[in-house]
């Protein structure tokens, strides 16, 4: 079994299993443009995709949190996913919108058929995109996935969508061994409208929900390339590495470069 990482931007990445690639949350406008994410939330774009060494025309399922905020779902993101032939798993909301959306409800799974990885299964999480007391219509509904198919040795790949930390990680934690857990973080604000209530969680909720999941392997992902990410990179940095534990797990992906994460190599 071989899998394989690419950060391309914000929570867009490409992660392979055997060869059969996953697309998550395609951002693929370029830098400079302000964005309207819904109730006067603006932001604009920072970095630019790293797709250097990216070929978009070989996606097999494209892995969609939700469709509503620019920062996971933007222009260029939006046309190539829904012009293209494969297969689009996001919330029921997204389904609604866009015909060639599959729809999943929380712990709802869909079995993807193919050659490269055996009895392949995606399950939609809970995920909570907005501080406790602001109601789920402001931000709209969000999913995480859990990835699950027969080679897997050590737990499952748990990709968290945008959330805050909430009693819904907790659940995932309960149902599922983690192996691979790649997290959204980024500490999203909009000070100006709700204050310095999160939208996404910090680097202090990141280290709590390892503690949780205790993965084997841990991928933060969603934390730079917008003005509305409110904690800084190196303040991440210096978080994971004052925890020797968590430091150790923790894989940090340079965007346009793939990291092998698993490579079991057969004799």
């Amino acid at each position: 079994m071989e899998i394989k990482i690419t950060h391309i931007d914000t929570a867009c990445i490409l992660l392979e299993i055997n060869g059969f690639k996953i697309l998550t949350d395609p951002t693929l406008d370029n830098a400079g443009k302000l964005y309207h994410h819904g109730y006067f939330a603006f932001s604009k774009k920072t970095e630019r995709p790293a797709l250097q060494n990216i070929d978009l025309k070989k996606i097999d399922l494209i892995l969609l949190s939700h469709h509503q905020h620019k920062d996971n779902f933007d222009n260029s993101g939006k046309s190539f996913a829904l012009a293209s032939e494969c297969t689009i798993i996001s919330t029921k909301a997204a389904s609604k919108k866009y015909k060639r959306i599959i729809g999943l409800d929380n712990w709802e799974s869909y079995s993807v058929i193919t050659p490269l990885v055996a009895n392949l299964k995606i399950t939609a999480t809970p995920a909570q995109h907005r501080p406790s007391w602001i109601p789920e219509f402001v931000s709209g509904k969000v999913i995480g996935f859990v990835i699950e198919f027969d080679e897997q040795k050590n737990g499952v790949i748990y990709i968290s969508g945008d959330t805050v930390y909430f009693k819904g990680i907790e659940e995932v934690a309960k149902r599922f061994k983690i192996d691979i857990g790649i997290i959204h973080l980024g500490s999203v604000q909009f000070r100006y409208l709700t204050g310095f209530g999160k939208y996404t969680m910090d680097s202090n909720d990141f280290l709590k929900a390892i503690g949780v999941l205790q993965p084997n392997k841990v991928i933060p992902i969603h934390y730079k390339g917008w003005t509305h990410f409110k904690e800084k990179e190196l303040t991440l940095i210096e978080r994971i590495e004052s925890v020797e534990e968590i430091q150790s797990k923790t894989i940090l992906l340079e965007s346009g470069i793939t990291t092998a994460i698993v490579k079991d190599v057969v004799s």
